[in-house]
């Protein structure tokens, strides 16, 4: 069997299910048959729109020596509104599964759950499904296949939150290392004015608050309008997806800001902590 993956998280998942799977799949009622299993990572699908035609002539698993071959994409797949989490082709043995699909918690376990489920289908052993999976993903009938649905309830949660983690925002710190480097140097600074220090005192916590949030908006404005990350839907038919992708870019750049600043605040916290004794602070704003 082979799992094809794209590179990061489904390559991750990949190397791991590949090294499960074999046992899993052994059946008492065969034990002549065995099972190995290789991964290769390498992306095929550039949009999430390919038909599942189009998708088993990119990926051609008629060429490949193994038995079955198994895509793992984090590219999220729908039908209308619904989130795809496979597409099984008997004839083909072959079963793209998209890992944004099952969510953004507990993925190995569900990307294992659907991987036995396709395989269990294409092999025609249902005995191989996992317990209550046939029931919990729903499937329909299409031209080259059968498609497994998300789980009925917050679909689109599920799909949303997947998309979030297959964009990894925590990343996004290490991307914006020289923003952060910048504002550490110029807090710092601020910190030896004690201009900064009445500012703050005589704020109070809601205005500070607030001067937060809009910095982190702000932030997030720029980084969307400098990096052209907004799509701008041509059609109505692509209007549900943009407003997806929209939403998934919005509330990753929101953690990854947070977490910028965050980290930030520790640092800025940590340094005053060293510099700033608080007999200093008490004599110059009058109180303790």
């Amino acid at each position: 069997m082979l799992l094809i993956a794209d590179p990061g998280e489904p390559a991750a998942l990949a190397e791991r299910i590949a090294d499960y799977l074999p046992e899993r799949l052994q059946s008492p009622d065969r034990p002549e048959r065995r099972w190995t299993t290789c991964v290769r990572r390498k992306p095929y699908l550039p949009d999430e729109q390919a038909d599942f035609t189009d998708v088993i002539d990119t990926v051609d698993p008629s060429s490949e020596q193994e038995d079955i071959v198994v895509y793992l994409t984090d590219l999220p797949r729908r039908e209308d509104t619904l989130p795809v989490v496979a597409d099984v082709s008997v004839d083909h043995r072959f079963a793209p599964i998209s890992v944004a699909g099952v969510g953004g918690v507990r993925i190995e376990r569900r990307i294992r759950t659907v991987t036995e489920l396709a395989l269990a289908r294409v092999l025609g052993e249902p005995e191989l499904m996992p317990p209550g999976a046939a029931r919990r993903y729903p499937c329909v009938q299409i031209k080259d296949g059968i498609r497994y649905l998300a789980p009925s309830g917050l679909r689109r949660l599920r799909l949303l939150s997947g998309m979030v983690r297959a964009n990894r925002p925590w990343r996004l710190v290490t991307g914006l290392s020289k923003v952060l480097v910048g504002a550490f140097a110029t807090g710092a600074i601020a910190l030896a004015t004690n201009t900064i220090w009445l500012f703050a005192d005589t704020m109070g916590p809601w205005r500070m608050s607030a001067a937060t949030v809009l910095s982190i908006v702000a932030m997030i404005l720029w980084l969307i309008l400098d990096h052209e990350l907004w799509e701008r839907p041509t059609s109505p038919e692509e209007r549900d997806r943009s407003v997806l992708y929209n939403t998934a870019t919005v509330v990753t750049l929101v953690i990854g800001v947070v977490v910028l600043h965050v980290a930030l605040f520790c640092l800025l916290l940590f340094t005053a902590c060293l510099t700033l004794p608080p007999e200093l602070l008490s004599s110059v704003l009058g109180h303790g």
